[in-house]
Order: C-alpha cells, then structure tokens, then sequence
C-alpha cells in the first residue's frame, strides 16, 4: 500500500476550490506554516443591466 500524501490532497482541494470561477477569488489561510483554511469566493457579473428584469 502506498502512504497517503497531504501535500498532494492540499493540492487537489486547492484546485477545486479555483475550478470554474470565472470571477472571484481563493484566499489560502495559514497558520504556524500549515494550511488551515481555504476560502472561495466567487462573483456573479451581468453583462447587460437591462436584463435584470427590475420593476420601479
């Protein structure tokens, strides 16, 4: 059996928090030199304002 790698999870977790986003951001936390924390943050933009059926 091989020995499971941290590293290469930390990895795999950070590129799926960055897959698909068109707009936004991941913010890394770390704390004592480990990673704690991976936050994703992502933003919906609307081309065309008008689409936005609104009613006044």
């Amino acid at each position: 059996m091989h020995k499971p790698n941290p590293d290469f999870d930390l990895g795999l977790q950070i590129l799926q928090a960055v897959k698909g986003i068109r707009f936004g951001s991941v913010e890394i936390i770390i704390h004592d030199g480990k990673v704690v924390q991976i936050e994703r943050k992502e933003k919906l933009r609307f081309e065309n304002r008008a689409t936005l059926n609104t009613k006044s």
